[in-house]
């Protein structure tokens, strides 16, 4: 799973624990999206995480 470009958030690592307590490995991804967006005047494909691109439409 690939990291924000904007503000590097990446997966994060836990445990499922079921109801007897045994704890398994997993790891919650972020909502990474592919977008295209302008750097420095040229277009360019990034992954930016949901959050990044809901506060990006906000400050339009």
């Amino acid at each position: 799973m690939a990291k924000c470009d904007v503000c590097g958030k990446g997966p994060q690592f836990g445990n499922n624990v079921s109801h007897s307590m045994r704890h398994t490995k997993r790891r919650w991804n972020v909502n990474v999206q592919r977008m295209r967006l302008s750097v420095d005047g040229v277009e360019r494909r990034v992954y930016i995480c949901a959050k990044c691109i809901k506060t990006m439409q906000k400050a339009d």
